[in-house]
């Protein structure tokens, strides 16, 4: 059973934006979204473990390079800082 609403001629905003959904359609809509899920996922390619260990060293690598890259420019700047103060 299908519920319609039908809002007073005067009243503003108070259509609403699309019609009522009985459950029988809703669960055949919840299932039409698991069948696309799943046919979605035997798509995806998942990274062999030598491509994750490859990413996890050169995130490692990067980090590295960068924390290093701060902690002079941090030593610089205090250095610039202490010997102007």
């Amino acid at each position: 059973m299908v519920e319609h609403w039908s809002p007073k001629p005067g009243a503003v905003g108070s259509s609403p934006s699309w019609p009522a959904i009985t459950k029988g359609k809703k669960m055949g809509k919840i299932s039409t979204f698991i069948a696309n899920a799943k046919a979605e996922i035997h798509k995806v390619i998942f990274p062999t473990k030598v491509q994750v260990r490859q990413a996890f060293l050169a995130v490692i690598l990067v980090v590295t390079v960068i924390s290093i890259f701060l902690a002079l420019v941090d030593l610089l700047m205090s250095s610039i800082v202490s010997t102007v103060l």
